[in-house]
């Protein structure tokens, strides 16, 4: 629904711990108008200049709180994400991006928060792979963005 939003176009930067390069990170908005409790939301298809970053490498950061891996963010059934809060996505990258322009391929996956489908319980146990077509909630293409790498971070 809101997909040319998902991602804030100044956002993209590289992580730094102890003056090197971690990864890269950009700020993005939720795709649902009702926002979701974080327990709902299962990661991002996330692919920069060809390469996908999986779930496994990726945090998330919201609502103050430092980034939590997904496997945390599915335990939090009481904190919400907000329709207009903005959040940042973490990648794991060692060297994080080169300076210029970059091409990042994104889907976000936040499961069903009305009603009741077959496969809910399933998803709670092995939740879907992003960027696969179940799950993807509001975000039903993957969507594409040219960002040019900021300095700072």
């Amino acid at each position: 629904m809101f997909d040319n939003y998902l991602i804030r176009k100044d956002s993209l930067e590289n992580v730094y711990e102890n003056k090197k390069a971690v990864g890269f990170r950009f700020a993005v908005r939720i795709a649902d108008y009702r926002g979701c409790f974080l327990s709902l939301h299962n990661g991002y298809y996330i692919e920069c200049d060809g390469v996908e970053y999986p779930r496994e490498l990726q945090k998330f950061e919201v609502n103050g709180k430092a980034p939590r891996d997904f496997e945390e963010i599915k335990t939090c059934v009481w904190e919400h994400w907000n329709f207009d809060d903005e959040a940042y996505v973490y990648v794991e990258k060692e060297g994080g991006l080169e300076p210029g322009m970059h091409r990042i391929k994104l889907q976000q996956s936040i499961l069903s928060q009305y009603g009741y489908m077959p496969w809910d319980e399933e998803w709670l146990v092995n939740p879907p792979v992003p960027g696969h077509g179940a799950g993807a909630g509001k975000t039903v293409n993957i969507c594409e963005f040219e960002l040019e790498l900021q300095k700072g971070a």
